[in-house]
């Protein structure tokens, strides 16, 4: 099991030096219901459009995202994307962008268009000058590069063959960090990885690595045996071929083959993974773990990034709940923190289309009865929220004594169940306004209940959900419990 706790404090103390292509993504969403009448092409009826960083900036947003520093050598043009790009990740506080204009090619620029309802990429249209950075360019960019090697942890090579990693740069670049002792990984564009030769770990995916190679690269005995002989030619530590459903395996110099399983999950976009994974793999190995650890992890942040729509970068909480077991959460993870954090999460689910559910309650002294709800409630779902009534809103409902414990207490009781997906504390007598602003599929109470005495259900079910009654335990109840125990009911 990755000591994930231990592994992330580290990801905070480590700096990387990112180079690379930089570009700005653009999504246009909508759906196609007609044909042209003009010619014969689908016409897009726009509904949102989103602008990200892309290329080597989202690897850049994705070290920061994980609480590193990254400093980022990249090319813009002079144009108004450029200016863009230079405003977003100015506002990064954990990068240090160092862009060297370039006013004679414009900015990377790519459109995409996407069926909203499918989530299917229809076209796209890029904007750009894929020759290598003319001689004077190309010194600006090693001027720029050379004088961070010392401070960086670890070096990273993203390349999109936009012209920024030209044979010149990569060759200063490697050569200047193995002389510090640094160690680069690249991500690799050119067929010809004999370029990146002295770089610890070279990262294609399964199509450039078979294109490298001349292989299949269908299972691992024929990746294993292709990585040898690209290794020897390359002079790099180890080898690691992405190959999006079926995994990650990674060839080491000495040592047997690792290879990581994808994790299980539905793909919205895969649009900036491969970004997540060098990403991630660049700051756990900085931090110390080993390669399995950083396989794994990068893998865990992966299943994260292709959940979501777009360019999208992955973050520290994140990765977190994806890797650790829902029991061995912290409780402070599975408690909303505001309305916003509420918001996020729910956003994060419906995006990955889980059946979200809801109860609630005060659980003052948590009992057998209330367990058996929660365990009712959970199954009925993909995630279970629980609303919790705050010490205010409890005191006015029971009276004087109540609650026994503290909404603080009561949450982190409530998180430490597996089945609970999320607390959340309202201030009201009654959980509508939270009902309303979670929007669940599936409404739960206990069957002490009746559904017309649900609080919300005409609400949930006019949307088209469900209100489910479980079962209650008889003989368990917190008032009774007190009153046992000698205290107020």
């Amino acid at each position: 099991m990755i000591d994930f706790d231990g592994l992330s404090q580290a990801f905070c103390r480590q700096t990387v030096l990112c180079v690379g292509d930089l570009m700005l993504d653009e999504f246009v969403y909508g759906e196609i219901s007609r044909i042209s009448p003009e010619a014969p092409a689908p016409v897009i009826a726009v509904q949102r459009s989103e602008t990200n960083v892309g290329g080597a900036g989202n690897v850049a947003r994705n070290i920061a995202a994980l609480g590193a520093r990254c400093v980022f050598v990249g090319l813009a043009g002079e144009d108004e994307a450029g200016g863009r790009l230079r405003a977003t990740l100015s506002r990064e506080t954990l990068i240090e962008p160092l862009l060297i204009s370039d006013p004679a090619r414009p900015t990377t620029r790519k459109v995409r268009f996407v069926s909203e309802h499918f989530s299917t990429h229809m076209l796209r249209a890029d904007w750009e000058t894929p020759a290598p950075a003319s001689g004077a360019v190309e010194q600006a960019l090693i001027d720029a590069i050379l004088p961070q090697l010392p401070r960086a942890d670890i070096v990273l090579l993203s390349d999109y063959a936009k012209g920024v990693l030209t044979a010149r740069v990569i060759r200063t670049v490697i050569d200047a960090a193995r002389g510090l002792g640094k160690r680069v990984i690249v991500d690799p564009k050119s067929a010809n990885f004999g370029i990146y030769r002295g770089a610890t770990l070279l990262t294609p995916n399964r199509k450039e690595f078979a294109d490298a190679t001349r292989s299949r690269a269908d299972d691992q005995a024929s990746i294993a045996a292709a990585a040898r002989e690209v290794m020897r030619l390359a002079n790099c530590e180890a080898l690691l071929v992405t190959q999006s459903e079926h995994g990650m395996t990674l060839v080491p110099g000495e040592g047997e083959v690792i290879h990581v399983p994808a994790h299980t999950v539905k793909v919205r976009d895969v649009t900036g993974a491969g970004d997540t994974v060098v990403a991630t793999l660049a700051v756990s190995l900085a931090a110390g773990a080993d390669w399995e650890t950083a396989l794994r992890t990068a893998s865990a942040a992966a299943a994260v990034a292709v959940g979501k729509s777009g360019t999208a970068i992955v973050t520290l909480a994140e990765l977190r709940r994806n890797i650790l077991p829902p029991a061995s959460l912290a409780a402070e993870e599975k408690i909303a923190r505001s309305a916003d954090d509420l918001d996020a999460r729910l956003s994060a689910w419906r995006d990955q289309g889980l059946r979200i559910g809801f109860t609630n309650g005060c659980f003052d002294i948590l009992h057998p009865g209330h367990v058996k709800v929660l365990t009712g409630a959970r199954a009925t779902c993909d995630r279970l929220i629980v609303g919790l009534n705050s010490d205010a809103s409890v005191a006015r409902l029971k009276g004087e004594g109540r609650p026994i414990q503290n909404e603080r207490a009561r949450a982190e009781v409530l998180a430490a169940l597996e089945a609970v997906d999320l607390v959340v504390i309202f201030e009201e007598d009654t959980p509508l306004k939270l009902i309303e602003r979670t929007g669940p599929n599936v409404l739960v109470k206990g069957g002490d209940y009746s559904l017309e005495q649900v609080v919300g259900q005409e609400f949930v079910t006019a949307r088209g959900g469900e209100v489910v009654l479980i079962d209650i335990l008889h003989g368990f109840s917190t008032t009774s419990l007190v009153k046992r125990a000698g205290g107020r009911a």
